[in-house]
């Protein structure tokens, strides 16, 4: 390269770097965003079946604020964000499909304000880029229309790290100021711990610059989102500290423990790899997963030739520390669980396939993009082939329930009842029972409360077929369900004794 070139080159890199910085927000811009929104509602009712039944921690959360059977116990871990998410309906109708109906146009309005919260610091372009990416991942589209927390969590970080970069460039943005303390109550609303992380480099930030009134609102917003879970801690478990011991001991004993490889498995389309020692799937499945950094390291480097570092460099940043307890300090694995770390790393995606799309004169580049289009199709396609298998199978699992649910009440087990044992939880919420257990993750009863439950109302010990039954069930009565056994108490006066 001469001397006489590079002084152009540097100055074509501006000009293009001039056209990547946000720029004026027009109304099409807004268009653009509602269009990817609307994509990802039509998806979402398209690809995951609306009448698909509530799955185990939907259960759990919808149980909460529904009006279908009683609550299911509520162990430390979660939080109450995703049930009162769901409160709107679920308090007045049982219909699974108005729920997913409404959580699906719901995700898209939310989508939509995480993206927007953007403006002026990535252009339309990149946004919906961001978008399209984020929404075309079989987790994003099956989690959509679903009561679970991580989609949420997701929107927040991008709501609030997208909304801290503005208000950092401007002092004087309180529409900012007000974002960064929405973004940051949603995430502490659905999951307090995973709030904490993402939010970890934007506090570090807040420190070095001292923008103390930016440092305010984020910490109020974790604080309004997360002290109801603070609250509950004193309430019911004796403390915040024994309640986090308690979830550390519910999600395997939090501590160093490399899940890399479990997530890479789970990508196949399990929603929960628990314990997670099968074969690893085809590379094809994965291999996007090794694609994400690189390109993600891409786009920080240009955006380090174009002099704005801050805005990628912060984003990823908050990805990674919302990966890094769910890829080194958990002994399982769910895709549900890097869902705001996909989010945040779109963005950043999106800006370097961009670049590499268009020369330094804005001009397209046509092979390259052409070459991307065939990854990028490539793409789309193994995830719709995992949707498809997913959801396939976790209708399945739902119908058995169902199916179970039936029986029981032909046999007898009706509201009020109680039901223990396998897969309880579920199985009790489609009777319409309560559910207890004794032992485990779940426990919340003791086996004298079972058995004083049975002298009044239908009680069910649950195994799987030839499974042992706790002692106090093993003269009960045994029937056989779809994949499951139970046996029932005695009613009382029938000659014989719970």
């Amino acid at each position: 390269m001469t001397h006489g070139t590079q002084p152009l080159l540097i100055s074509m890199e501006r000009r293009y770097a001039a056209t990547m910085s946000g720029g004026l927000w027009r109304p099409r811009d807004d268009a653009l965003l509602a269009a990817v929104a609307g994509v990802f509602v039509l998806a979402q009712l398209v690809l995951v079946r609306p009448t698909l039944g509530l799955g185990w921690d939907e259960v759990v959360y919808v149980s909460q604020v529904g009006t279908e059977a009683p609550a299911a116990f509520f162990s430390a871990p979660r939080a109450r964000g995703v049930s009162l998410l769901a409160w709107p309906v679920a308090s007045w109708s049982a219909s699974t499909t108005l729920l997913r109906v409404y959580l699906a146009v719901l995700s898209g309005l939310g989508l939509y304000l995480a993206l927007r919260a953007w403006r002026g610091l990535f252009p339309a372009r990149v946004l919906a880029g961001a978008g399209a990416l984020f929404i075309t991942l079989w987790v994003t589209l099956f989690y959509g229309p679903q009561a679970m927390p991580n989609l949420w969590v997701a929107f927040g970080a991008l709501l609030c790290v997208g909304c801290f970069l503005r208000a950092r460039r401007n002092r004087f943005d309180r529409g900012a100021l007000w974002g960064v303390l929405a973004g940051a109550a949603l995430m502490a609303w659905m999951r307090p711990t995973d709030a904490v992380w993402v939010t970890l480099p934007l506090l570090v930030t807040v420190v070095v610059v001292r923008h103390w009134r930016l440092g305010a609102a984020l910490v109020v917003g974790l604080v309004a989102g997360g002290i109801e879970w603070v609250i509950e801690a004193f309430v019911s478990y004796g403390g915040l500290r024994e309640r986090l011991n308690e979830a550390s001991r519910i999600q395997g004993d939090l501590g160093w423990n490399l899940a890399v490889d479990d997530q890479l498995r789970s990508l196949v389309g399990s929603t929960l790899c628990r314990p997670c020692n099968g074969e690893m799937p085809n590379p094809v499945v994965y291999a996007w997963w090794f694609v994400l950094p690189l390109l993600a390291a891409y786009g920080l480097a240009v955006a380090y030739r174009a002099g704005r570092t801050t805005r990628t460099l912060i984003p990823l940043a908050c990805a990674a520390t919302a990966a890094f307890p769910y890829l080194f300090m958990i002994g399982y694995a769910a895709p549900r669980f890097l869902l705001p770390a996909y989010a945040l790393l779109a963005l950043v995606v999106a800006d370097a396939l961009l670049h590499l799309i268009t020369a330094p004169n804005g001009r397209p580049r046509p092979v390259v993009a052409a070459l991307i289009a065939i990854g990028l199709a490539g793409h789309l396609a193994v995830q719709y082939a995992v949707l498809d298998r997913t959801v396939e199978r976790s209708t399945g699992s739902r119908e058995d329930w169902a199916r179970s649910a039936a029986e029981l009440h032909r046999l007898g087990v009706r509201p009020p009842c109680l039901l223990t044992g396998h897969e309880a939880i579920p199985v009790a919420y489609y009777t319409g029972c309560d559910s207890g257990a004794t032992g485990g993750h779940n426990a919340n009863t003791t086996t004298a409360d079972i058995l004083r439950a049975a002298r009044g109302i239908p009680v069910g010990a649950l195994t799987t077929p030839g499974g042992t039954p706790p002692r106090y069930a093993r003269s009960w009565k045994l029937h056989r369900l779809d994949g499951l056994e139970v046996r029932i108490a005695p009613a009382p006066g029938a000659g014989g004794r719970a």
